[in-house]
């Protein structure tokens, strides 16, 4: 048992290196090993997203239009993993959702959302309803002069009265200054029972507002995914038609940790030339993503022009036909294996993306030499996705389509430059490579990731290992036949 690879080849058939077997998730079974592990609660489930991205879970969600917005991202970050906001919206629109993620929690905020003491009620709970906030800021020239909450305006029945005659005004509020640990923060919250902390400078200006509430959540959600600021880490797709420097300027500028270029060959010099110039034109600040690939060259070339990290997989995704479409692709366990050796010599981490259905799935894609998994239809039927719910049959249902999907290339004409108008597109020429499906309804996204992680603990236990990296040390592989796929799930009963 020397290396992964080798179980995976039958001597009683007679592929050779220029007609190579495919094997996907379901033609492997990882061999059981000796295991010291007492409890799954033991083994860590950290790994790098890229070299300087590291998260407590594998998990990334798939940037599609019915998967990843910013409740989506949100959800993940605070579980340990990321999200990818998609690109087919509006560059506005997209920067928008990514604000909404970095804006969720935070140590300091810096810049809190404020108002004008002259400004009405009325004004003020079109901004609170806007920004999906419970308290705002009353700023006049730099100075802080009072807070305005929610309760604040409970009562109030005159819309035209102004703020400054309802909001707590300055003298009557606690602060601190600039410096101010968090844990001295939460003393204070908690010695004066209240919400909000102003930390001003010594000319009284408001530098920032530490919140009870992003001190609750650091303690609910110890795992989350965060920058240097506390901020909840996303990251974001740019596409590689003209227009998409000026995309992920605004999506830098938003506070996006990474950028994905999102193309479906990856391998290609559309997509090599994309990562060149993001990488020229913003440095080595921003962490860049390319993809898809599905062979160790891919990665190479994806990461000589400067990818931080390279996704793999060409159509392995429940909603993609691009291999029966085109004829290409890789069975995705033998595209994650060819790609991980390149992954190693590098330093360059792969992203499994598409054909994870369960925890088994992450599991064999991780022990195969992923760093992490990129999900997407599993993710698709939870609460937090933009899909349109439906009920079909008394169930159910969430929406979800392959972004290169007819109905997709319908719904994002006129997101880029360029773009024709709808009605001026031949729709009849587009060969479309994904399809529109439902998913079924799967409740909120911390379920489905609990299942998950939960079974990648377990994975990690089998295997005698305490991390993702001796998982793939220790990963041993076997073929199995049609006949061992039916023996590994439920048969020979009636389920109830």
């Amino acid at each position: 048992m020397a290396t992964p690879l080798e179980h995976l080849t039958d001597p009683d058939l007679t592929f050779d290196a220029d007609f190579p077997l495919g094997l996907t998730f379901d033609d492997v079974l990882l061999v059981p090993r000796r295991s010291a592990i007492r409890s799954r609660g033991d083994v860590s489930t950290a790994t790098q997203l890229t070299p300087r991205i590291r998260l407590a879970i594998p998990i990334v969600s798939a940037n599609m239009d019915t998967v990843t917005e910013s409740a989506m991202a949100i959800a993940l970050a605070r579980a340990g993993g990321l999200g990818i906001i998609h690109r087919f919206n509006l560059p506005e629109r997209q920067a928008a959702e990514v604000a909404k993620v970095k804006r969720a929690e935070s140590y300091v905020v810096e810049s809190p959302y404020s108002i004008a003491p002259t400004a009405s009620a009325a004004q003020a709970r079109r901004l609170m309803r806007q920004w999906d906030t419970g308290g705002l800021i009353v700023v006049e020239e730099g100075l802080l002069v009072g807070i305005l909450t929610a309760r604040d305006l409970l009562f109030e029945d005159d819309p035209n009265v102004v703020v400054r005659a309802v909001m707590t005004p300055r003298d009557k509020l606690i602060t601190a200054p600039p410096d101010t640990t968090i844990e001295a923060a939460q003393a204070i919250l908690h010695r004066h029972k209240i919400e909000k902390l102003p930390l001003l400078d010594e000319g009284d200006r408001l530098v920032g507002v530490i919140t009870s509430k992003d001190i609750q959540k650091r303690q609910q959600f110890p795992l989350a995914t965060k920058d240097s600021k506390g901020r909840l880490r996303v990251g974001a797709a740019v596409g590689v038609r003209p227009g998409y420097l000026d995309r992920a300027e605004l999506l830098i500028k938003a506070g996006a940790d990474c950028l994905v270029v999102d193309i479906a060959h990856g391998h290609s010099d559309n997509a090599i030339d994309a990562v060149r110039q993001l990488r020229r034109h913003f440095g080595a600040d921003v962490d860049l993503i390319g993809g898809n690939v599905a062979s160790a060259e891919g990665v190479e070339d994806l990461a000589e022009a400067g990818a931080d990290a390279v996704k793999v997989g060409v159509g392995p995704g429940s909603i993609c036909i691009t291999r029966i479409v085109t004829g290409f692709g890789v069975p995705q366990l033998s595209a994650i294996l060819e790609c991980a050796a390149a992954s190693r010599r590098l330093g360059v981490p792969i992203i499994a993306d598409g054909g994870v259905r369960a925890s088994g799935d992450l599991v064999k894609a991780l022990a195969a030499g992923a760093q992490t998994v990129m999900i997407g239809s599993l993710l698709a039927g939870t609460t937090e996705s933009p899909g349109m719910t439906v009920m079909r049959r008394g169930r159910k249902y969430k929406v979800s389509r392959g972004m290169a999907s007819l109905a997709a290339n319908i719904s994002r004409q006129g997101v880029e430059p360029g773009d024709k108008a709808p009605e001026e597109v031949d729709w009849q020429a587009v060969v479309a490579e994904g399809v529109e499906a439902v998913v079924p309804y799967r409740g909120d996204v911390g379920e489905v990731l609990g299942q998950m992680v939960g079974g990648l603990r377990s994975g990690l236990s089998y295997a005698g290992a305490m991390t993702i990296d001796e998982l793939q040390t220790q990963a041993r592989f076997v073929r199995i036949t049609q006949a061992g796929v039916k023996e590994s799930g439920p048969h020979d009963v009636e389920l109830t």
